[in-house]
């Protein structure tokens, strides 16, 4: 059986009629429904002219009539722009590089507005920080970034307003003077250290030099008391041992022959000055020689002479109370205090080594060494008071014995 060949030609064009419609139909409905993604705007324009814009979610459109002018993110940006020079008021050039932080605010205005807002925000920050620069000085730029991006900040928003963008910030990320002035530089924070490093030393020296002066003081202060207690003491040491030698003097009843015999004694000594040929001869030469001559002869004129004493034979004009407190204590226990004071000695030199260690234990120790070396002190009597009101010494020591009864 032959088939028609015109029937098969209309088959086929009707076929092609019916794809042609099916692709215009699934066109359509591709370009009518519009699905806008989240943080985005898309402007929408009707036969040329701004319709609507669409915010994120499912939207219809007129197929062949609307259609997308732009699409807007939303989203924070950060632009950052290539170093620019700018010229300060003490005429140095310094390289500035920024970074602007802007957010789109309104799609219309940002589409319609201006043709390129990055490029006009560029453009503006770069003119607003020559101007902001151009009124300080490299020191000024420098220690004032804060302030520079206040002022930046300030300006760009106020520009920028009208084109949908709001600028959150602007920040300086390198300030790069001249390599000169950053010699300079340099050198000046180099001397300004070594200014410092100076003024602290001299301040650690003349602390020192304080301390080691108030040592000195404290020392020379010490040295002093130690030298005037002393002295005190060496005094009354040699006034009790005149008052003990005359003493002994008088209750030993001395008579004119060994007094003769001490005075002969003497004079080999009175001769040694420094002159050899030059003898001082005291005063009273002629009464001792005379005084020598009864003693070993016996002679002499009877009347003359002193006149006898009333006080007995054996006894001395020299009271107990005259003698003073004895400096010296008892030779049993100066000998336990000296042997105490040697023991802590041999403790503390043994016990240095290791004071790091023990802390304060040791430092307990010490004190319990040394207190019965301060127990084993002697303290000094204390003097009478004098019958007639006044302080009078005190009774004479063991040593002394006593007078004897008179007659």
């Amino acid at each position: 059986m032959i088939e028609n060949p015109t029937v098969s030609a209309n088959q086929l064009i009707l076929y092609l009629v019916l794809g042609l419609v099916a692709l215009f139909v699934i066109v359509t409905l591709v370009r009518a429904v519009r699905i806008v993604p989240q943080a985005e705007a898309q402007v929408i324009e009707r036969l040329g002219r701004y319709s609507r814009t669409l915010d994120a979610g499912l939207h219809l459109l007129v197929p062949f009539i609307d259609h997308v002018r732009a699409k807007v993110d939303l989203r924070e940006q950060v632009i950052p722009f290539a170093p620019q020079p700018v010229i300060t008021s003490d005429n140095l050039v310094v390289s500035i590089d920024t970074v602007v932080y802007l957010q789109p605010t309104d799609p219309k205005s940002a589409t319609y507005e201006i043709a390129n807002y990055i490029v006009g925000i560029e453009q503006l920050t770069v003119t607003t920080l020559r101007n902001v620069v151009g009124s300080m000085d490299l020191e000024q730029t420098l220690t004032s970034r804060d302030q520079i991006n206040g002022q930046l900040r300030g300006v760009l928003d106020e520009a920028t307003g009208k084109w949908g963008v709001r600028v959150n910030r602007v920040e300086l990320k390198a300030i790069d003077p001249p390599q000169s002035v950053q010699g300079a530089m340099e050198q000046q924070m180099r001397a300004e250290r070594d200014r410092r490093a100076a003024i602290l030393t001299a301040e650690g020296v003349k602390q020192s030099q304080i301390l080691t002066a108030e040592g000195e003081k404290q020392a020379a202060i010490l040295r002093a008391e130690g030298s005037a207690q002393a002295a005190v003491l060496q005094a009354e040491g040699e006034a009790r041992a005149i008052l003990q030698v005359f003493d002994a003097i008088h209750r030993g009843d001395a008579d004119p022959k060994l007094l003769a015999y001490q005075y002969l004694q003497m004079l080999p000594e009175i001769s040694r000055t420094q002159s050899n040929k030059v003898w001082f001869i005291p005063t009273e030469f002629t009464a001792a020689l005379n005084s020598i001559s009864k003693g070993f002869g016996g002679g002499g004129d009877a009347g003359e002479g002193v006149a006898a004493s009333t006080r007995p034979a054996g006894t001395s004009p020299v009271r107990r109370e005259d003698l003073g407190p004895s400096a010296l204590g008892d030779p049993a226990k100066a000998l336990a205090e000296a042997r105490a004071e040697s023991e802590a000695a041999t403790n503390d030199a043994t016990s240095a080594g290791t004071i790091g260690s023990r802390g304060v234990g040791s430092v307990g120790a010490s004190e319990q060494q040394r207190r019965p070396r301060a127990e084993l002190r002697q303290e000094p009597p204390q003097r009478p008071e004098h019958p007639g009101g006044q302080d009078g010494p005190p009774a004479p020591p063991r040593d002394v014995p006593p007078p004897p009864p008179a007659g």
